[in-house]
């Protein structure tokens, strides 16, 4: 798997993730533990797509 393709990847997921914790925040009696844990995966994607972001250009520069 490319760096891009696992990027989209993982930029699909924090948007599932987005959506759960949407779902779950609209509930009558909304669950804070899930919510808390909703949010720590989405901040482990974003910060692990921020990484990748990052190095991207290295990988670019390496393969020509």
């Amino acid at each position: 798997m490319s760096v891009v393709s696992h990027i989209v990847h993982l930029q699909a997921k924090h948007a599932e993730y987005e959506i759960t914790l949407a779902n779950e925040m609209a509930r009558p009696l909304p669950n804070f533990y899930t919510i808390k844990d909703i949010k720590k995966q989405k901040l482990l994607l974003k910060e692990e797509i921020a990484r990748l972001m990052q190095d991207a250009p290295k990988h670019r520069q390496d393969a020509s």
